[in-house]
């Protein structure tokens, strides 16, 4: 294990003890924010709920379910990948790759994308999952593959993007950025918006990057690393991007959050906020999660801020997902918290199950998807009470003479 390597999971282990609250009674401020008793006045239903796989806890791996607008793909951390109904979650098929997977699955063109913990994509048929190839890339990836048009774009710890062909897994094009000393653990997952592939990486630089050949069409600075320590010059851009039209959003961790130009890179507002996963987006709002765990929403189109909400404070909230009216972040404990998108209340709670939600959820349509970090996969709604009717839906007509 390389230095970078080492203080990268040392850093990781340093945040995960701090969260959590693994110190002292005396630590008191270090110790997750207790749960308050809250008013449900959200509907939330669970549809179905199933088990993927083996454990991935404290591994902070890159799982989260996908979908090709038919089913729902997932995969687990000890090597299974599955299609699902999304009405009943009832397996489509399963297929076990028997090694340890890192980050998917991405899904796009007829196919279904996993990275493994040695350094391997994997590609499968999303009719059958039957493998089509798999292609070694090099090192290790958290992020999410980015399948469309014909290639496999993924990105690996080491900060190197790379483009395989999605025919046989054989390499288009590499790109490699400068790695600082210090990393978190994690990396974002390349987004495709016009030409350009989006792409953040562990220096604080986001580029747009051609999809055909490589080449950096723009290249701005997210997040200058400052400071004289190593960890003060922390400046990964880790978390997930937005994209809304031609507007993209992005945070770098101890740097700011900013709107760009999808075209040119052009910074068009920022503002100081350090947050490591990432920002998330609706037609108003943007949405994150502060280092420390206050949630916030901003405007849009200007970033001031609408509202702010520390009831997660130190509970390693996931990134805020837009759902109906509201925005739903999972946390350590295995709960799921709805907050309103307009003023940040809380609406409803329930939970999962006993193991850490990591990965952010997936909203589709009217349909929540939630993999927590003991391979359970389950699903949500949001039931609309109707209040009882005095009179009957239909009214008869009078009698005709």
């Amino acid at each position: 294990m390389n230095k970078t390597r080492q203080l990268t999971v040392l850093f990781a282990a340093a945040l995960t003890l701090a969260s959590c609250g693994w110190f002292s009674d005396k630590d008191e401020e270090l110790e997750p924010k207790e749960l308050v008793d809250i008013k449900n006045s959200l509907n939330v239903k669970r549809i179905w709920s199933t088990k993927l796989g083996g454990e991935a806890e404290y591994l902070l791996v890159g799982l989260r379910p996908a979908t090709d607008g038919d089913n729902i793909f997932a995969a687990s951390q000890d090597g299974n990948v599955t299609a699902l109904s999304p009405a009943n979650g009832k397996a489509v098929w399963k297929t076990k790759l028997e090694v340890e997977l890192s980050a998917g699955p991405g899904v796009g063109e007829g196919t279904v994308a996993v990275a493994t913990k040695d350094g391997h994509i994997i590609a499968l048929d999303t009719k059958t999952g039957a493998e089509r190839w798999r292609a070694y890339i090099g090192g290790e990836t958290l992020a999410q593959p980015l399948v469309k048009g014909e290639y496999v774009v993924v990105q690996s710890i080491d900060n190197r993007l790379q483009a395989l062909s999605l025919f046989d897994g054989k390499q288009r094009w590499e790109l490699e950025q400068t790695m600082p000393a210090l990393t978190m653990r994690g990396a974002s997952s390349p987004l495709l918006v016009g030409p350009l592939v989006i792409a953040g990486f562990d220096n604080g630089r986001l580029l747009g990057v051609t999809v055909e050949t490589g080449d950096i069409e723009w290249d701005s600075m997210l997040s200058l690393p400052t400071g004289r320590s190593d960890l003060d010059r922390l400046a990964d851009v880790d978390g997930s991007i937005a994209v809304v039209g031609q507007d993209i959003y992005a945070a770098g961790y101890q740097g700011r959050i900013a709107s760009l130009a999808a075209e040119s890179g052009q910074v068009l507002w920022s503002r100081e906020i350090s947050t490591h996963v990432g920002v998330s987006a609706d037609w108003n709002s943007i949405y994150t999660t502060r280092a420390g765990g206050e949630i916030i929403a901003m405007g849009r189109t200007n970033g001031t801020e609408a509202w702010r909400n520390d009831d997660l404070l130190r509970r390693d909230p996931t990134l805020p997902v837009p759902f109906h009216t509201t925005v739903v972040v999972g946390d350590f404990e295995g709960y799921l918290h709805f907050f309103s998108s307009i003023d940040g209340k809380p609406v409803a709670r329930l939970r999962q199950g006993g193991k850490a939600i990591t990965s952010p959820p997936l909203a589709v349509a009217n349909t929540l998807y939630v993999q927590s970090d003991d391979g359970t996969l389950a699903a949500y709604t949001v039931v609309q009470d109707r209040s009882k009717r005095k009179a009957p839906d239909i009214s008869t007509p009078a009698d005709e003479s």
